[in-house]
């Protein structure tokens, strides 16, 4: 059973490296194309090189932090108000900066966890005699 599913994962692993690569190559001759380079273009290739990096990572690992998914979904919402926030109502940024902000947080609570610092990772220490 483990078989099977180490050669899904590289499969899969396969598809989404082959198809990420694809996506890059058309972005890049659609801008080549314009012969522009907006904002939203540049955070879509970001995109692209966090899924390609989350590959890496999960390829090298056999398991996935949950701070790359995280960082990928702030940089699509922060894609998306850039695309939409010309035809948006400010109002309904709200929800998009809210979103960010609970990401973000959640990055930083995930990255403290085990600090000192905050003194979250307090163990206690048995002495044995």
């Amino acid at each position: 059973m483990e078989k099977i599913t180490k050669t899904l994962q590289f499969a899969l692993l396969t598809i989404i490296l082959i198809s990420t690569v694809i996506a890059v190559g058309i972005e890049i001759k659609k801008m080549f194309v314009n012969q522009s380079v907006t904002l939203a273009d540049l955070l879509l290739m970001f995109l692209y090189l966090e899924v390609l990096a989350m590959v890496r990572v999960f390829w090298d690992e056999q398991s996935i932090s949950i701070t790359l998914p995280l960082l990928i979904a702030i940089t699509a919402l922060s894609r998306f108000i850039i695309l939409q926030g010309k035809e948006m109502d400010p109002s309904g940024l709200v929800y998009e900066a809210v979103a960010i902000f609970l990401i973000a947080g959640a990055i930083v609570v995930l990255r403290l966890r085990h600090s000192d610092k905050l003194g979250l990772n307090l163990k206690v220490k048995k002495k044995y005699r």
